[in-house]
């Protein structure tokens, strides 16, 4: 089924850009009204955001809503910049508080300032709550658009309450209770509060439910959230009353994105705002050329260790020819480490006081790797070049692989101990800081075996 989604969108795409070129307007506005509407969604992030303009401005108002409402904040941004706040005005007014915050980050303040005047009072006071809040706080992310439960009140008044202000609520499925001070008792779900006699309270239907802070890091929250089956979670403030709630799609969009920019980082780039087929050349380029820089400047380690040991090699050219074997080998090893823990510490599984227990279990886990490739290189090593070669490169690859594992599973706790982003602890540079030292504990192997 999804080979053929697929087939759908690459042929929209294929057709709508003919018609674009012929300036043909009302072909491409059939093919978007018989066109599905995630694949119109996945059709503008895929194509140029001029070209993805125009394909916006040929939707009816009430698809061209939906579509808008579905968008990421880049795009939703892009939108806004080619038709103005006047084209998009009642779009961004049906978007909800936290989605507002999000596109009011990307757009210019004079621009975000007239979308914000055309909202009504209660709508400018949610958006204003939610961007009162840090980026990358639970506040930031949560939607303050909840109805006012009380314990004391019937499940016909709830009820009614629902029906008045179901337009505006973010989810009607958990639905937090409180006292009249505010503080959460709990929430109620909405078949308990379907099945229940009209004159039941909420006291009596109230069930336990964890509370997240605003201050709470939004990422940390939302991995710690997602595997617990919850559809919302009630938010509140620094005096524990309750300001808004935080919803599974949320959370999920927010690890999303995460993984997103941390398999980026981890690659040794910065994370692309746009579809890799939509991005520009240049910001393709921008996005690489830094790290690569950097990289390169840390790789004249491995330069400077080779030219430290350089009399050693031309005393022992066949050394040289073990380089990319040890040196590929190390950097394998703690790639692999690091991306375990990185992933570990996302899942919450490892945190930051668990650095000891983290490098104990890389030492055994590297001292078993090396064992197992030491001996294979010993092997190898010393049926084509004799035994002394082959204690050299079993040794080496022993030592090898139990440093870079152990340095692997270290730096994502390092950075994360910092406040540094353990991704940017990226494979490239464990490659090159392994490769250095791997070259070093080699040479040092050999001198000491052949006595040069």
């Amino acid at each position: 089924m999804a080979a053929v989604e697929q087939f759908d969108v690459y042929e929209l795409e294929k057709q709508v850009e003919n018609y674009l070129r012929s300036h043909n307007a009302e072909k491409i506005s059939e093919l978007l009204d018989g066109a599905q509407l995630n694949d119109i969604i996945s059709l503008i992030e895929r194509t140029s955001l001029k070209r993805g303009a125009v394909i916006f401005r040929l939707l009816p108002p009430e698809r061209a809503g939906l579509v808008f409402d579905a968008l990421d904040p880049y795009h939703q941004a892009a939108m806004v910049h080619a038709l103005g706040s006047d084209g998009v005005g009642s779009f961004f007014e049906d978007l909800g508080a936290e989605d507002r915050a999000m596109l009011i980050d990307e757009l210019p303040p004079e621009v975000a300032a007239r979308l914000m005047r055309e909202l009504d009072e209660s709508d400018q006071e949610y958006t204003n709550v939610v961007l009162g809040y840090e980026r990358g706080t639970v506040g930031r992310a949560m939607s303050p658009e909840i109805a006012e439960i009380y314990m004391d009140m019937t499940a016909r008044e709830v009820c009614d309450l629902l029906r008045a202000q179901h337009e505006d609520l973010e989810t009607l499925y958990t639905l937090p209770v409180i006292d009249r001070a505010r503080y959460v008792q709990g929430i109620v779900k909405m078949r308990d509060l379907f099945l229940a006699a009209d004159d039941v309270k909420m006291s009596e239907l109230v069930v336990d439910s964890p509370t997240v802070s605003v201050n709470d890091d939004a990422e940390e929250t939302a991995r710690w959230f997602l595997p617990l089956s919850l559809l919302a979670v009630p938010v509140v403030d620094s005096n524990d009353k309750l300001v808004g709630i935080f919803t599974f799609d949320e959370a999920q969009d927010i690890v999303e994105s995460e993984d997103t920019e941390d398999s980026a980082r981890q690659g040794g780039s910065e994370a692309l705002k746009t579809p890799y087929l939509a991005t520009p050349l240049i910001t393709l380029v921008k996005s690489r050329i830094v790290w690569l820089l950097v990289l390169a400047v840390s790789a004249s380690l491995t330069v400077q260790v080779l030219d430290v040991f350089e009399g050693k090699l031309e005393k022992a050219v066949v050394l040289s020819l073990f380089i990319p074997l040890l040196t590929g080998t190390g950097g394998n090893t703690g790639n692999q480490a690091a991306t375990t823990v990185t992933r570990a510490l996302a899942l919450g599984d490892v945190h930051k006081s668990d650095i000891l227990k983290v490098m104990w279990r890389e030492v055994r886990v590297g001292l078993m790797l090396g064992a197992v490739l030491g001996f294979l290189g010993f092997l190898a090593a010393w049926v084509f070049f004799g035994i002394e070669i082959g204690i050299i490169i079993g040794t080496t690859l022993l030592s090898v692989c139990t440093m870079s594992a152990t340095v692997g599973g270290a730096m994502p706790i390092v950075a994360k101990t910092v406040g540094a982003d353990p991704a940017v602890f990226s494979n490239p540079f464990i490659s090159t800081f392994c490769d250095a030292t791997g070259l070093v504990i080699y040479f040092l192997i050999a001198t000491s075996v052949l006595g040069l």
